[in-house]
């Protein structure tokens, strides 16, 4: 075992850096903080994306929160996912006490409360600004993705993309997707096959059910207008500090495949629409998120592998993304690999798989000569991690059992009252809490639809009508009451098929017609 004096030595070097960069916490060997030896993160390897890993209950969200400090306070907006809904307090100042202060003392620093700019996002109908997307955003592919289709079911979904920019038709809502497709495999069936190709009934059958069960996971609040401009995430606030966009997603544990659409949408536009910027001093935006199994656990392999290539490339757009979970196993070796920055907090071994995942995490950090990984993985305290990251050169910096500082903000969240203000202050809620119905493919098939039936009903009225006008006696040049009768019940016979046609084509039975005023 090396001395105290090289241990110094060594992390002092690894975690100095030219640029900017904000503290972590201070170097621990041995089980005790080794005095004036820090451990800060470099603002400018920060795009190199990371892992937030370890058991319930050893600090992670504090460690997300001093990491959104951190980047906030050098003007670098922040995307969180809040998961167990622990992370609004952000925005309210911390409280001095007795722990807090002795653990500042601990690693190094003068505890100094302070707040955030804060803005709350939702997904669903949680309080925040409300996030939506719509379907032609997220284009055929992409959505073919999130349903897990096969390749003749995505080649249906971008014929059926293909043909409504062709008729210029919108497609902006889940009820648009599932118009078109119902009219896709019956009434437009035949005009669609004679401009691009046979449709298979079975392939929009399936994917008509895929697209319900996504709107069972509630899908429908996310997809629709006005759609969330992805500039509104990299405000800086008045006074300098980088906006902390916090989503409040605490009801998504059981509807994953809405949070990965959301996600991965997300990611998609992100990569899509901002510019290369190659290597920067700091971010544009860093993105955590908790609960990272959420995504992977329902990922079909086309997700994983759309995932895998978003985060590999996004870097080069200056985005860093970081995952949050118990489990480093919980995310794929692919998009693990390429993860530069890892936290690692304490893991608990009660079984032989515990065992087992504690040796596998242990293989993912750089060998150490002053500690064995494996043992150190379970015997840290709350609050305590081993870290490694990637340096100004792209080196791996030595591992460190680091001894965290505590977050400036609250650590608790943040009252009803306390969102509500909050969210009544939000120029954003003002701007996106007003959903938006435009006239898009339900409306337009509907309405043409109605029309051909009009059209038919038009027709069979007129055959009808000219039926009964050919029984009808001719006309006697004197005109009796038998005439009248005759005439004014042709009129009627000729009223009556028409309503019932009409009726009969829009599916609505007598007891349906009256619970919708039809009839009085």
């Amino acid at each position: 075992m090396a001395s105290g004096e090289e241990f110094s030595k060594l992390i002092t070097e690894g975690y100095t850096f030219k640029g900017q960069s904000f503290r972590l916490g201070a170097a621990m060997v041995g089980g005790q903080v080794v005095p004036g030896t820090y451990v800060s993160l470099p603002l400018r390897t920060l795009n190199r994306h990371g892992l937030i890993a370890g058991a319930t209950g050893t600090g992670k969200t504090k460690t997300l929160q001093v990491l959104a400090e951190g980047l906030s306070n050098a003007s670098v907006p922040v995307l969180m996912m809040d998961i167990k809904g622990d992370l609004s307090g952000i925005a309210e100042p911390g409280t001095v006490n007795p722990k807090v202060q002795e653990r500042a003392q601990i690693a190094g620093i003068e505890y100094k409360p302070g707040n955030f700019p804060v803005e709350l996002l939702s997904l669903s109908n949680e309080a925040g600004v409300r996030l939506r997307s719509t379907v032609s955003e997220f284009g055929p592919v992409l959505i073919a993705k999130i349903l897990g289709l096969n390749e003749t079911q995505e080649g249906v979904v971008s014929m059926i993309f293909k043909y409504c920019d062709d008729k210029s038709i919108p497609l902006l809502d889940l009820k648009d997707l599932v118009k078109i497709l119902q009219f896709a495999g019956n009434e437009g069936k035949k005009e669609l096959e004679a401009e691009y190709g046979k449709i298979s009934t079975t392939s929009t059958g399936t994917i008509l059910r895929k697209v319900i069960e996504l709107q069972q996971q509630g899908a429908d609040l996310f997809f629709g207008e006005p759609s969330f401009d992805i500039n509104d995430l990299m405000r800086i606030g008045p006074d300098g500090k980088g906006m902390i966009n916090i989503v409040r997603v605490t009801d998504m544990q059981n509807r994953p495949k809405l949070f990965s659409t959301f996600m991965l949408g997300l990611l998609a536009e992100l990569f899509a629409d901002m510019p290369e910027e190659g290597d920067m001093d700091q971010p544009k935006l860093v993105i955590f998120i908790d609960e990272a199994h959420l995504i992977f656990q329902e990922a079909t392999p086309a997700l994983l592998q759309q995932i895998e290539m978003v985060v590999k490339l996004i870097r080069s757009k200056g985005v860093g993304i970081f995952f949050c979970t118990q489990n480093p196993q919980d995310v794929p070796a692919s998009v693990l690999s390429q993860l530069g920055l890892k936290i690692q907090h304490a893991l608990r071994a009660f079984t032989a798989a515990d065992r087992k995942t504690i040796r596998q995490a242990a293989e993912n950090f750089p060998e150490s000569s002053f500690y064995e990984v494996d043992k150190i993985l379970t015997e840290m305290g709350i609050g305590e991690a081993l870290v490694t990251l990637l340096n100004e050169k792209g080196i791996p910096t030595p591992l460190v059992h680091t001894y965290l500082i505590p977050p400036q903000s609250r650590m608790d969240t943040l009252t009803n009252e306390e969102i509500s203000q909050l969210v009544s202050r939000s120029q954003l809620a003002a701007r996106y809490n007003t959903p938006v119905d435009n006239q898009s493919a339900y409306e337009i098939l509907t309405a043409r639809l109605n029309e051909a039936a009009r059209d038919a009903l038009r027709q069979e009225a007129e055959k009808a009508a000219a039926k009964e006008a050919a029984k009808a006696p001719k006309p006697q040049k004197e005109e009796s009451i038998f005439d009248n009768t005759v005439v004014k019940q042709a009129g009627r016979t000729a009223a009556s098929i028409l309503t019932r046609t009409l009726l009969g084509a829009l599916g609505l039975g007598t007891s349906r017609r009256r619970k919708k005023g039809i009839f009085g």
